[in-house]
């Protein structure tokens, strides 16, 4: 094939746009899965202090890597509720539809 020959085209791409919330959805489940993780990994990275302290650093950290973990928790919540809602109504249109036919 050259330049000079002609462009073939190939089948045409039809672009979707993904539902409301399943970002949201996405997102949420990722962070409330590696948020724990990383909390636990930052807080045994950090040394031990040498004085005597009430929370040792792995602690802090795992309890900091829980509550993001929470925070995303509710976002995949969120994020589920609405992508239920638009799918809902979506599948109700779509039954009102063919009952207008019939």
């Amino acid at each position: 094939m050259t330049d000079l020959d002609p462009v073939v085209t190939g089948r045409p791409v039809r672009l979707v746009p993904t539902a409301p919330g399943f970002w949201m959805l996405t997102l949420g489940v990722c962070i409330a899965a590696l948020a724990p993780l990383l909390g636990f990994l930052l807080g045994v990275m950090r040394q031990r202090p040498q004085e005597e302290v009430l929370f040792s650093p792995l602690y802090i950290g795992l309890f900091v890597g829980v509550l993001v973990g929470g925070a995303g928790v509710v976002l995949a919540v969120l994020g589920g509720i609405r992508l239920w809602r638009h799918l809902r109504h979506a599948r109700s249109l779509e039954d009102e539809a063919t009952e207008a036919v019939a």
